[in-house]
């Protein structure tokens, strides 16, 4: 069955020139619409084609990538505004319809927006802000360390709420998330934690907390041999300024010290941590 507004593998099923008919199934064959057919294209050829339904209303395929498919979130920038709404750039010649009843807010030409995209009552691709009524609270089937790809939505008390695999909403913590995050970045991350309420909390680093510690002491050692053996950084130093140093938390920094101090490879003084001379 043919998915719109999504990649299909489909069948070559005649040719006339330059111009190729996919096997489109139940709704006929459809028009490969790219120019630049890969060479030596034949029928009986099998290809992987973005459909969609273009604005005379007729099935086409192309082998152009999209920034988004149906059903996917993306950070899109619009291009224009009409009287039907506004136009975002999704990397297909003819701009994304972004219509007025799924706006939230002014719409400004040039700034980019987080939507997600979806077949219209014509089957037509276009894109809405209401992400809300798309995006599930609650999650199943992940597990606790699964690598998840996630797109930053907004910024909060908390921390960054994302969107986890196009369908789901997860939370990334301030106090454990320290590197510059902006809206509509998409990055890979990972499940921390599936809670009774079947929410998610995420990470961005897979490493265990034991191995982080670890690593993080290594990671110590050696800039401060690196600097003469004294950094002005200490467990009352502000996260970010650790982060830059060492990139890592502050509640590892702090582990990390604090067992290097007990095995006495480091003293820890009023303003630093400097390296303790092995004899």
């Amino acid at each position: 069955m043919i998915e719109l507004g999504k990649f299909n593998t489909l069948i070559v099923v005649s040719q006339r020139d330059n111009q190729y008919g996919l096997d489109g199934g139940e709704l006929g064959e459809i028009e490969l619409a790219d120019k630049d057919a890969p060479d030596k294209l034949k029928v009986g050829d099998t290809i992987k084609a973005f459909v969609y339904i273009d604005g005379k209303n007729q099935t086409i395929a192309t082998l152009q990538t999209p920034l988004a498919q149906v059903d996917q979130v993306a950070w899109l920038k619009c291009v224009s505004l009409s009287h039907a709404g506004a136009f975002l750039a999704w990397g297909l010649p003819k701009d994304l319809l972004l219509p007025f009843s799924e706006q939230k807010g002014k719409i400004v030409e040039g700034r980019s927006y987080l939507v997600r995209l979806f077949l219209d009552e014509n089957n037509r691709i276009a894109a809405t802000m209401m992400l809300d009524d798309f995006i599930q609270d609650q999650a199943f089937y992940y597990k606790d360390g699964q690598a998840v790809q996630l797109i930053i939505a907004d910024e909060t008390d908390l921390g960054f709420k994302a969107v986890v695999d196009h369908q789901y909403w997860g939370v990334l913590y301030k106090s454990e998330t320290f590197q510059p995050l902006q809206k509509g970045q998409a990055l890979t991350g990972y499940i921390k934690k599936v809670r009774p309420d079947n929410k998610l909390d995420l990470v961005l680093s897979q490493e265990k907390y034991g191995q982080k510690v670890d690593a993080t002491s290594e990671k110590i050692l050696a800039i401060l041999a690196k600097r003469g053996g004294y950094v002005a950084l200490t467990d009352k130093s502000a996260p970010e300024i650790i982060y830059d140093t060492f990139g890592v938390s502050k509640k590892v920094f702090k582990q990390a010290i604090g067992g290097l101090y007990k095995q006495r490879r480091i003293v820890i003084e009023e303003a630093g941590i400097r390296l303790v001379e092995q004899g």
